[in-house]
């Protein structure tokens, strides 16, 4: 059972590769999920076995400082919701005779009775302040595998920082490369810029009605992709724009390959995907969340790809992308079938 976190689409998108190595295997996944997340992996595996999780329910304030206090607000209900979730992934086991599980941060997709994986790069969760309290947390769900899988390089050209390398960690863990569903190709750009969204609201939203302001003006072509997974795909043309709701992996691999340049968050899925692709970017973390404004400015300070806050962007920084030199990783993609001998 593969069973991705739906906290926008990144959990789901980097256990397309691990779903692919599996069958490869000649494993047979069940994928268990919810929400968005799992419509897009029913949408990539329409061939699999795809059951619905109860969802978390942990949403974003409009307020990016508010967005630590409504964690810890929602904390009780977020306990509670993994521990029903750990009792129905046994029952899960039991029907299905599941022989593994792969969990992408869904802390009670585990169990006593078959090998339990834990993937994530949080091995230090960051939250201000509170950081040694959060990541001390997470550690101790973590323990409750049996490994956990960074998808991450372990030595110093990496991309997950302080994120996924702490200075000390008594957990199994196995730093696995970077995930991504994608593979670079050579291909004529067709578009000047990428917009790609994702995330959970009202934060997807906002960020989605800024840039349609700010790209009026925006000479280039552009394809807009919000990220909005729905059961049927849009187009729209608004003036130099094409907008979409959605696209699917096969399709959105051919677009990043096609634009000059993307703008994004700096969700780690997508600074894994964009780091196989070799493009260059403009980042805009998810404003509150910690992850990512660190992930934004160590990209920025090593000069990769430049950064600003929500509320600061205006079109005139993308100006700013010409000192920037762009991902330039080439390590490919990892092979994952050595991992599987765990089950």
């Amino acid at each position: 059972m593969v069973a991705p976190l739906n906290w926008g689409l990144g959990h789901a998108t980097r256990s397309i590769p691990i779903i692919k190595a599996l069958i490869s295997a000649d494993f047979e996944p069940i994928i268990a999920s919810d929400g968005a997340a799992l419509m897009l992996l029913q949408k990539e595996f329409p061939e699999l076995k795809c059951l619905e999780l109860r969802t978390y329910n942990v949403t974003y304030s409009k307020e990016g400082k508010h967005f630590k206090l409504k964690l810890l607000k929602g904390s009780p209900k977020l306990l509670k919701a993994i521990k029903k979730e750990n009792k129905f992934t046994q029952e899960i086991i039991e029907r299905y005779k599941i022989s593994a599980v792969i969990s992408d941060n869904r802390l009670g997709v585990r169990s006593k009775k078959v090998p339990s994986v834990i993937v994530t790069h949080q091995l230090n969760v960051l939250s201000g302040n509170t950081t040694w309290l959060s990541t001390m947390m997470h550690e101790q769900f973590i323990r409750k595998f049996d490994v956990c899988w960074v998808p991450d390089y372990k030595e110093e050209n990496n991309l997950s920082g302080k994120l996924g390398h702490p200075k000390s960690f008594v957990i199994d863990t196995k730093y696995i490369g970077a995930l991504s569903r994608f593979e670079k190709q050579k291909l004529p750009i067709k578009n000047d810029l990428l917009v790609l969204l994702s995330g959970p609201e009202p934060q997807r939203t906002l960020l989605e009605e800024k840039l349609l302001r700010e790209l009026q003006n925006f000479t280039g072509k552009v394809c807009f992709v919000k990220g909005k997974m729905e059961k049927k795909q849009i187009i729209e043309d608004l003036g130099n724009l094409r907008i979409y709701n959605f696209m699917t992996s096969k399709d959105l691999e051919k677009t990043i390959n096609e634009s000059a340049l993307v703008i994004s968050r700096s969700g780690y899925t997508t600074v894994m995907d964009l780091a196989q692709l070799g493009k260059k970017a403009f980042f805009i973390p998810t404003p509150g969340q910690f992850e990512q404004e660190y992930l934004a400015k160590r990209l920025t300070h090593l000069g990769l790809v430049p950064s600003c806050s929500q509320e600061k962007f205006t079109l005139e920084k993308l100006n700013y992308i010409q000192h920037f030199e762009g991902f330039n990783y080439t390590n490919g993609q990892p092979n994952l079938k050595d991992l599987f001998r765990l089950f």
